[in-house]
């Protein structure tokens, strides 16, 4: 199960440990993930406390930022390239925020294949692509070829069995 973010903790809530520049906290919480936090070289001089404050600085002026964040996701127009190849990662990045993709069966042992614009990509090869939103959600609407460029009802109910 993928752990939650971290959160504004007090100190009885985590343990600190010390590693160079980094304090490494731990959640005594395990469904809280562990947060790597770099300080640098003045953590040596720094409080547990002193840490956490930071910390929780950080969290609290992520989620007032967040608050106020408005997200337009970029949708590359028809005819343009949606993605890229990265050299330095070999890999396949995208360009935008959305991606039009179709789905085929025809990889090794009926695997699927991802098609975005003419660009064949494996599951392994898609997978590293998606990587690039570590940490983002997405929402993946299936709907025919033939309509990839419009955007699609949705209705918001259980399916019919």
């Amino acid at each position: 199960m993928r752990k939650r973010k971290p959160a504004i903790a007090s100190l009885d809530e985590v343990e600190i440990r010390r590693e160079g520049g980094d304090a490494i906290i731990e959640y005594k919480d395990p469904e809280i993930a562990t947060t790597y936090f770099h300080v640098g070289p003045s953590l040596g001089g720094m409080s547990d406390q002193q840490i956490l404050d930071e910390l929780n600085a950080v969290l609290r002026a992520d989620a007032e930022m967040f608050a106020s964040y408005e997200h337009v996701a970029v949708e590359i127009p028809a005819g343009r390239p949606q993605i890229r190849y990265f050299p330095a990662g070999e890999q396949w990045v995208p360009r935008g925020g959305v991606l039009r993709c179709v789905i085929d069966d025809g990889g090794p042992g009926g695997e699927a294949v991802i098609y975005v614009d003419d660009q064949p990509l494996s599951l392994a090869a898609f997978g590293r692509l998606l990587a690039t939103y570590a940490g983002w959600g997405m929402r993946i609407a299936f709907v025919p070829e033939e309509t990839l460029t419009s955007e699609p009802a949705i209705e918001l109910r259980e399916p019919e069995e």
